[in-house]
């Protein structure tokens, strides 16, 4: 690529620090700016919510890149600064501070923020949010000291916090509305694995509770629910979900619902925009809809699909989601995309805490999870992007080889 080109991300997150590498790799030599509204250089979340948040990782574990590799790659990583607007017309975006930034192309990465309760005691000390390397450095702090926590929410963040928690030994609470852990992603059947899993290690799990407001003077001294209960603690964390950061895209005139939309090449609707990432709604071609995906995988791997677009390659990004999680002793790998399903077939005993579990509609596998069973991504992936009819007997059946469900003429495709 000319040098005389500027390519400009915003959004100096993993999806972006990738991007960015990627545009290196494949051979764009023109001036490269990644811009981060934060002052740390691109970093990982998974490990915020555990081995960093437990004390067992140092920083170096988080970060993307080693210090010296963007100044290496002759990548202009300007951190501390947010992008404030953006004239597609013009090629234009302008900085916090005033500054305008000419650009032949641009990626969004904007990421995504938690979702804040608005209820009464809502800005009271100690009630935290995880979401940045800051606060999972602040969540430490409070854990360091010991005591009793509340956390509200039990979807990916909250369980894996929650689980963090006991194993540095605090007491405990975890609030969700709905019946299980997980119930909109897993369904009641897999949901009820993981509250049994926590409730074994100790965590009350009031399921079915909401809450009403967190009180205290001047610090959160205890949550009441939404039946009434009043339950002491010495911190909260609140992990209810997040909301794609689209402002930026929005500001811009780009089409927005639920993230910024975008094409299977990651392409806006404006000439020479991209996006990828937690704030990115793609057209998924597989699937024939559009779907975002707030996981490590989908960043670590979006990221370099734009920016290969970026160069003009026109790769459609197809990869079927796939994410992690790993609480107390229990691991797992998800893969697939299932809003709604007819069934849940599963391959082992859920209460050993080894199994996989097969989400169905009509004979054809949606999504798969295996649970401390491992080196089975790939038949799983291949089940579902082949759309094997499969019968739920065999799939049921450990004795029966993932691989023998597949069509033996067909490859690999993780």
């Amino acid at each position: 690529m000319t040098t005389e080109q500027t390519f400009v991300v915003v959004g100096a997150s993993l999806a972006g620090a990738k991007a960015a590498e990627t545009l290196r790799t494949e051979g764009f030599d023109g001036r490269l700016v990644l811009i981060g509204s934060e002052h740390e250089r691109p970093y990982e979340r998974p490990p915020l919510s555990k081995d960093y948040l437990r004390g067992e990782a140092g920083r170096e574990k988080v970060y993307v890149h080693e210090g010296g590799f963007y100044a290496e790659q002759g990548i202009d990583l300007r951190l501390g600064r947010t992008a404030t607007s953006v004239n597609t017309s013009a090629g234009e975006l302008t900085l916090d501070d005033g500054e305008r930034v000419r650009y032949d192309r641009l990626l969004l990465t904007t990421g995504a923020a938690p979702h804040r309760l608005p209820i009464p005691g809502g800005d009271l000390e100690g009630v935290l949010y995880l979401r940045t390397v800051k606060d999972s450095d602040d969540l430490r702090e409070r854990i360091d000291r010991g005591g009793s926590a509340v956390v509200v929410g039990a979807g990916w963040i909250g369980a894996e916090v929650a689980a963090s928690l006991r194993v540095r030994g605090l007491e405990v609470t975890v609030l969700d509305p709905n019946k299980v852990p997980l119930e909109r992603v897993l369904g009641t059947d897999v949901g009820a694995v993981y509250r049994d899993i926590h409730a074994d290690h100790g965590v009350q799990m009031l399921m079915g509770t909401g809450v009403e407001a967190f009180e205290g003077d001047g610090a959160v001294e205890r949550v009441r629910t939404s039946d009434g209960r009043l339950l002491e603690c010495d911190f909260v964390v609140v992990g209810v979900g997040v909301k794609p950061r689209a402002e930026l895209a929005a500001q811009a005139g780009l089409a927005v619902d639920d993230g910024i939309l975008v094409d299977e090449h990651l392409r806006t609707g404006a000439q020479g925009v991209f996006a990828a990432g937690d704030a990115a709604n793609v057209y998924h071609p597989f699937y024939g809809e559009r779907i975002r995906v707030e996981h490590w995988a989908n960043a670590l791997n979006q990221g370099p699909a734009a920016a290969r677009n970026m160069l003009s390659r026109a790769e459609p990004y197809d990869r079927l989601p796939y994410f992690f999680s790993d609480q107390y002793d229990v691991g797992m790998e998800y893969s697939g995309f299932a809003r709604t399903w007819d069934r849940v077939v599963f391959r082992g005993d859920p209460a050993s805490r080894e199994f996989i579990a097969f989400w169905l509609a009509g004979d054809r596998v949606l999504a798969g999870m295996n649970v401390n069973v491992w080196d089975v991504t790939d038949p799983i992936q291949r089940l579902i992007r082949e759309r094997v009819v499969v019968d739920d007997r065999r799939l049921a059946d450990p004795d029966v080889p993932l691989d023998d469900l597949v069509p033996v003429d067909k490859g690999s495709t993780r």
